[in-house]
């Protein structure tokens, strides 16, 4: 079941869900307004040529941290990483889904390819997976609205939130985009 606002609110009173900065304002009737941080990491396409997700990934980007008044451009067919201005937490009893602001989605931006999931147990500023995929470039502007989060109950608070033992979680407490650790999944059992 989806959180109301009134939900959304009891929840960050409780301590449930972290939102730091938290303005009550950024609240919607079923999501929270989420914003865009300064720091990106982009393809260094002058010294690589190929992804092998076999191997470690740190060196295939490079980072751009843009100034507090400047932009950053994506350009079409462009993918960079970004990052959540807030750090967004939950409890073991919730998750959160990332979406796209519908405003953003109409000029070609994708915010998360694929990775739009808050683990229960985890806080982090989240890391954003942006795509153009429009034609012309958009530019991206540090705190701008680029994201909501829904949150949602699980059936019981989960044994293990992200982040314990044996669960091999790598994004435990972000605070920067960070690089694909994709390479760690293989060689397990």
């Amino acid at each position: 079941m989806i959180l109301s606002d009134s939900d959304i609110i009891k929840e960050v009173k409780a301590g449930e869900i972290t939102l730091k900065p938290f303005k009550k304002e950024y609240v919607q009737p079923a999501s929270v307004d989420l914003h865009l941080d300064r720091h990106f990491l982009v393809f260094d396409t002058l010294k690589h040529f190929i992804i092998d997700p076999k191997a470690p990934a740190e060196n295939l980007m490079k980072p751009v941290e843009i100034p507090v008044n400047g932009a950053f451009i994506l350009h079409p067919q462009e993918f960079a990483l970004g990052l959540i201005y807030e750090e967004t937490g939950v409890s073991a009893r919730l998750v959160g889904r990332l979406e796209g602001k519908s405003s953003l989605g109409r000029l070609g931006l994708i915010i998360h390819t694929t990775a739009g999931y808050l683990d229960p147990g985890n806080s982090l500023k989240m890391t954003l997976e942006l795509y153009n995929a429009g034609r012309l470039p958009i530019k991206l502007y540090y705190r701008m609205p680029i994201g909501q989060m829904a949150f949602e109950y699980l059936s019981s608070p989960c044994a293990r939130p992200y982040g314990s033992a044996g669960l091999n979680s790598k994004y435990a407490g972000d605070v920067k985009p960070m690089a694909s650790k994709m390479h760690l999944n293989f060689g397990k059992k």
